[in-house]
């Protein structure tokens, strides 16, 4: 499919978000801050939601984006199809011309109803090899193939798309995650020293940082095992941010390896102004990932990350030209790279400018405007 802009004046395009929730992960984030950067003369959005409260919900009500909650007990039985049913009637009645659904939940519901309703249906993959429920690929691959359209969010999903989930080329479409303009303002030194003892952590000693939901496949166990690992000499603290079912087992760990003094948990925090800033190094150790925002927003201030080679990662690092990169799960090698840009200043310097000029391809602007051009092609033939 080729996507063209349209040069014919139109009303703004009628689109609606399919999101499973308003709390705060890479999706979820993604689809508010396209929200954000989206040009009301071009696209009118609304937003139907699983779940109907969530820190992000106020941006969205900030931006005045007319929210629909359908609750959802399953994605199955009657109850599930009068839902589908009435909903897809209520799209079709405000003319809505693109449905967008952002995580496999919203796939597999909210294809078929955006069909239901006559709409151009966008579908996304924003995931790596894991789902929620494994149980649910087979639903999900058959709501791929019902899509106009599928959204990957970097080359290397786009490429697992046609390997494993035999999505025809002609349907993929890939647009990469993007940063918004406040992700790349730079506080003074002394605001980021302030921020540090603010959370208790020291101003003269590196400390690295890693923002992920505390969960298995995040496995921030293996920077701790890393951190216990280094030399004697070399003097670093970490900071996780973030919240999830493996606090209460990384807090144990970190006592068990004798590092907990040096183990900040600051839980979450908002996402405005990036958490990456306090941190001199930036690392996100998953066992799987897509495209991680948080790797692009450690990367806009300029900061040197270490990642481990896993999914779409590998799109954004280049090892040693703006990041560092070791295998999921391999402590030794983390801690070598930890120890190596913790004894070396120079070196995070050229990464982190590296970083920063790889992150200026990743803008809103750009992006967004790939997504409306994506949006009105889909919808040419009713604009026609």
């Amino acid at each position: 499919m080729r996507c063209g802009n349209l040069l014919t004046e139109r009303p703004p395009l009628r689109v609606v978000f399919v999101l499973n929730s308003f709390e705060i992960g890479g999706t979820e984030l993604n689809a508010v801050r396209t929200a954000e950067a989206f040009d009301p003369a071009r696209v009118a959005l609304s937003v139907l939601a699983f779940h109907p409260d969530g820190p992000l919900r106020e941006r969205y009500d900030a931006l005045g984006v007319p929210i629909d909650v359908v609750r959802l007990r399953n994605l199955y039985g009657v109850r599930a199809l009068a839902q589908a049913w009435e909903s897809a009637r209520r799209l079709k009645s405000h003319g809505v011309e693109v449905v967008h659904t952002h995580d496999v939940y919203g796939n597999i519901w909210g294809v078929p109803v955006g069909r239901l309703a006559g709409a151009k249906v966008l579908a996304s993959r924003r995931w790596w090899k894991r789902t929620p429920r494994r149980g649910l690929l087979t639903v999900n691959r058959m709501a791929y193939a019902f899509a106009h359209c599928v959204l990957a969010n970097s080359p290397s999903v786009a490429d697992l798309l046609r390997r494993e989930e035999r999505v025809s080329s002609h349907k993929i479409v890939t647009i990469t995650n993007f940063l918004e303009p406040a992700a790349f303002i730079r506080r003074p030194a002394a605001a980021l020293a302030d921020a540090r003892r603010a959370f208790g952590m020291p101003t003269d000693v590196p400390l690295v940082g890693m923002v992920a939901r505390l969960a298995p496949v995040k496995d921030q166990a293996t920077l701790l095992r890393a951190i216990a690992r280094l030399p004697t000499g070399v003097r670093l603290e970490a900071a996780l941010v973030g919240d999830g079912p493996e606090r209460g087992t990384l807090e144990r760990l970190a006592t068990e390896l004798g590092i907990r003094s040096r183990v900040h948990f600051l839980g979450e925090l908002r996402s405005r102004p990036t958490a990456h800033e306090m941190f001199d190094i930036s690392v996100l150790c998953s066992l799987s990932e897509a495209s991680p925002n948080s790797i692009l927003e450690a990367m806009a201030v300029a900061r040197p990350v270490i990642a481990t080679r896993v999914g779409g990662v590998a799109d954004t690092i280049t090892h040693d030209v703006n990041g560092l990169l070791v295998a999921p799960g391999d402590v030794n090698g983390l801690a070598v790279a930890l120890a190596c840009l913790a004894a070396d200043g120079a070196l995070r310097t050229r990464l982190g400018s590296a970083a920063h000029e790889a992150a200026t391809g990743y803008t809103a602007a750009h992006v967004v405007g790939q997504l409306t051009a994506l949006y009105a092609g889909l919808t040419a033939a009713v604009i026609r």
